[in-house]
């Protein structure tokens, strides 16, 4: 392990006893997201329990993402934000990857440059993390550009939950957009974990099923709530398809063969047309309001 990660280590371990809860970190991958990176750092600032660092790992982006990360710094001097580069390669896992190895707290939280945390996420992963059989955590997601979004939240509570049933709690997945892993157990799976180099796979199910291996527990925190873009339905309908095929690509590399964890491949499919027209006619109403707006004196 490296000397500057194993000292980091061991001080939010201080940080965190001294506390009696665990020191958290939240980790986010970048790759220019100069549309959404200002309302994912503010939701990570405006928590009701601070967390202990907040670092945005930028890959190689082209846009002003680096810059608008510096200004939130300037703007926020209280706040622990860190902008880390991982420029050797072009990638999401390699940029997580790097993200967690390099975070500070005993659970390292990893949502996406997209995530709008709910005011007291960090709370809720402290309190999950109390029990130390829990290794990881995930909770449900808000799509915050959707209509009906409280509605939706509870539609994707419920999916997660029938998720695990339909396992027989054999697999727990987490989710990338909202999820914390224990700094041990990421410790304990990181040379394992798949690197994907054709990005076939998804990357949150791939650590899952590693967990998995290790006997090490996910826990579902119905409370651990984040926000997310339904910017995904923008896909065309190949690459939608493709996005949603990486469950059985996942599955396929880890030799898991359990016909029910299809399940998620079957709502994401047939949500996907009925979603997509939903999104356009909540985009074009917010369009047509701000337009009004601005043409008011």
């Amino acid at each position: 392990m490296p000397s500057d990660i194993a000292e980091s280590g061991n001080n939010s371990a201080a940080r965190g006893s001294s506390a009696g809860l665990p020191s958290v970190s939240i980790v986010i991958p970048a790759f220019n997201e100069e549309s959404v990176i200002r309302q994912c750092l503010i939701a990570a600032v405006y928590q009701s329990v601070p967390a202990d660092e907040i670092i945005v790992v930028d890959n190689r982006s082209t846009d002003s993402t680096c810059a608008i990360v510096e200004q939130m710094q300037l703007e926020y001097p209280e706040s622990p934000i860190r902008l880390l580069h991982q420029n050797e390669e072009q990638g999401l896992i390699p940029t997580r990857n790097f993200g967690l190895n390099h975070a500070s707290g005993d659970v390292l939280g990893r949502i996406d440059a997209d995530s709008v945390l709910e005011p007291d996420w960090v709370e809720h992963v402290q309190q999950a993390f109390r029990d130390q059989q829990v290794s990881a955590a995930t909770g449900p997601v808000v799509y915050y550009d959707m209509p009906m979004r409280r509605f939706g939240l509870k539609a994707d509570d419920k999916m997660r939950q029938l998720m695990l049933r339909l396992a027989k709690h054999q697999y727990h997945f987490l989710f990338g957009s909202n999820m914390a892993l224990r700094r041990s157990a990421w410790l304990e799976i990181r040379a394992e974990t798949c690197r994907d180099e054709k990005d076939e796979m998804h990357e949150d199910i791939d650590l899952s099923l590693h967990l998995a291996d290790h006997e090490l527990k996910v826990q579902y925190v119905p409370a651990m709530v984040s926000g997310m873009s339904a910017r995904r339905l923008e896909d065309s309908p190949r690459d939608y398809r493709y996005y949603v095929s990486r469950f059985e690509r996942t599955y396929k590399a880890h030799n898991v063969k359990n016909l029910a964890l299809k399940a998620p491949m079957v709502v994401f499919f047939s949500v996907y047309f009925p979603a997509k027209v939903l999104r356009a006619v909540h985009t074009a109403s917010v369009n047509q309001m701000t337009r009004r707006g601005a043409l008011k004196p």
